[in-house]
């Protein structure tokens, strides 16, 4: 039976290069998969998902799926999901559903001032299987929050969304993120 997963951690936490595995591993087994994006995540290029460790993939855009024919599809695979709206999600709840696909999503809990993304609420509410991907704060503690950061320091207030990598956000712990402590900027790595 076709599943909906939610496969959500912190940034660094490697969700991208997971998504590139489990699609790999799908082609490998000669099943076909559709990776998606939404178009906002350019950074690196236009159809292609890049993990920090240079894992990669081609990809098409969630707000094309209407167009694309899910014929031969074994497996959707959805990386950023936390930026998909609400009508997203359900176009992928209706692939599970109506389809018998399966879809695994990837992406953020919450942003940088610890609210949820509206993707990520919607996968919350609607996934079967709801799976953390885990990293750690600079204090080794497991990291669950996402800080956005402006010369040295945590940004609180500001739009919600801010693509960025290391030069503007880091996982923290709960505790290091409401007090703001960041560690050295040589633990922490700020420049990569």
């Amino acid at each position: 039976m076709a599943k909906l997963y939610f496969r959500y951690g912190a940034m660094g936490s490697s969700k991208t290069a997971n998504a590139v595995m489990v699609q790999y591993n799908y082609r490998e087994r000669g099943q076909q998969v559709l990776m998606l994006k939404p178009r906002l995540e350019n950074r690196d290029g236009a159809t292609i998902v890049r993990s920090r460790c240079g894992l990669e993939a081609a990809c098409r855009f969630i707000e094309d799926l209407d167009q694309i024919s899910l014929d031969g599809i074994d497996c959707v695979i959805a990386d950023e999901a936390h930026f998909f709206t609400r009508e997203q999600v359900m176009k992928l709840v209706d692939i599970v559903d109506e389809r018998g696909i399966p879809v695994i999503c990837y992406g953020l809990r919450t942003d940088f001032r610890g609210e949820l993304f509206e993707g990520s609420r919607e996968l919350l509410c609607w996934a079967d299987t709801i799976e953390e991907i885990k990293t750690v704060c600079w204090c080794g503690r497991k990291a669950t929050f996402n800080a956005r950061i402006h010369d040295g320091k945590i940004v609180r207030h500001g739009e919600q969304i801010l693509l960025g990598g290391n030069s503007q956000y880091i996982s923290l712990c709960r505790r290091h993120w409401k007090s703001g402590e960041l560690g050295s900027l040589k633990e922490i790595n700020l420049d990569d």
